[in-house]
Parts: structure tokens; C-alpha cells; sequence
């Protein structure tokens, strides 16, 4: 999409010239195992001070699946990933059903649009107490939340089981994100989906407008 990529390795301890006009990606997977909760380890690797640094100058930030996982457990990010409902592994294209535009990832989005990508994972069932759930909802920091290809969204839907089948948020500030689908992996035509696309086109737009 013409931007440069630089990776940061986790044992690093700053982030060198990166400043305003760059955004820091956590990505999914897996980091040290999960062992005692998904990110937890993560949370405390060298880089992250580096990182909460960078945040808290109004850089930003996103979290993607493991890394939303790791930006809770940091603290940028209110509330926990828990096991999923079920208890199960889900792997799945699901439709998220757009509920805030006040992001840089959702911007160029209309409320309640629909876009449609992978989930990964068998921690994804977001939780927060319930005054973080009704403040995130009253400051339109809730992103995203699962629905199906009509904009529904109930407990069929809400297949891991997270609180109001929420999906993505961000903090106060807007600049630090977190959620649990893939946009990455629905970003090309040729792999099936792109919709996710939509989310990098808008955080480019989001951060070059900030210059």
C-alpha cells in the first residue's frame, strides 16, 4: 500500500526515529506460548515500555488478535481476552458489523456497515467490568461487534461469547486499537476477501491527515 514496513524485534528496547506519522502493529499469533494467559509473558517483553511511551504521545498503536491479547494485558487497552465460550478453537470468515466511525481504522466506514474476515483464536471472548462496558459504548469506542450477513447481531453470532459480542475497541484517545479478527489476512482479492483493506486505507488517511 506504499508504506514502508520496519519490523521491531521483541527484545529491542526503543523504537528508533519512529515518531509521529507511524503506527506500531502488535499481530497475531501466538507469543511465548501463551503460557499463564494469551500475551501476559508478551506484555513484559523489552520493547513494551518503548511502547507504552510511544502511545502515550499520541502514536498509533493497533493490535491485532494476539496483540489486542497483549494491549489489554499492557494496560493501553481496558478489559481481558478470556477462553472462548465454548471452549474451542474457532477458525472462520464471520461478518463485524461496524459500530463506531470514531477510529483511525474505521473513519472511512459508515455505521453499521458490514465487512467480512477471519477470526483465529481460542482466546477472543472479551470481558470488562460492566462500567468499562457502558463507558466504552457511551464514548463510541466500541468498534466492532460480531454479526451475521444481515447486521444481526444475538448469541448465534456471538460465537466466542464476548460481552455485547464485542469485537474491536479502542481506548479513550483513539489512537490505541485492539481486536480480534484479521484484517490482514482479507486485505487481497486473492485471498478471497478484502475487506480489511478498508481498515489499512483508513488508518493511512487517518495518520497522513495528522502530518
Amino acid at each position: 500500500m506504499g508504506c514502508e514496513v520496519r519490523k521491531i524485534w521483541h527484545k529491542d528496547s526503543s523504537l528508533g526515529d519512529l515518531g509521529k506519522g507511524d503506527c506500531i502493529i502488535l499481530p497475531g499469533g501466538f507469543s511465548y506460548g501463551d503460557y499463564l494467559r494469551s500475551g501476559a509473558i508478551a506484555s513484559h517483553s523489552h520493547i513494551i515500555q518503548a511502547v507504552k511511551d510511544f502511545a502515550a504521545q499520541g502514536g498509533y498503536v493497533w493490535g491485532i488478535c494476539n496483540g489486542f491479547q497483549i494491549l489489554c494485558e499492557m494496560g493501553l487497552l481496558p478489559g481481558v481476552l478470556l477462553r472462548n465460550q465454548h471452549q474451542k478453537f474457532v477458525s472462520k470468515s464471520i461478518y463485524l458489523k461496524t459500530d463506531s466511525t470514531q477510529s483511525p481504522i474505521t473513519r472511512n466506514l459508515t455505521p453499521g456497515q458490514l465487512v467480512r474476515m477471519p477470526v483465529a483464536h481460542a482466546d477472543g471472548r472479551y470481558y470488562a467490568d460492566p462500567d468499562v462496558i457502558a463507558s466504552l459504548h457511551a464514548n463510541g469506542q466500541v468498534l466492532f461487534r460480531y454479526s451475521n450477513a444481515e447486521g444481526e447481531v444475538n448469541e448465534e453470532t456471538n460465537f466466542n461469547g464476548s460481552i455485547d459480542a464485542i469485537a474491536g475497541i479502542c481506548n479513550a484517545e483513539r489512537n490505541v486499537i485492539g481486536m480480534m479478527p484479521h484484517p490482514e489476512r482479507a486485505a487481497e482479492s486473492l485471498l478471497g476477501e478484502d475487506d480489511g483493506r478498508l481498515l489499512f486505507e483508513s488508518l493511512i488517511q487517518t495518520v497522513a491527515a495528522d502530518l
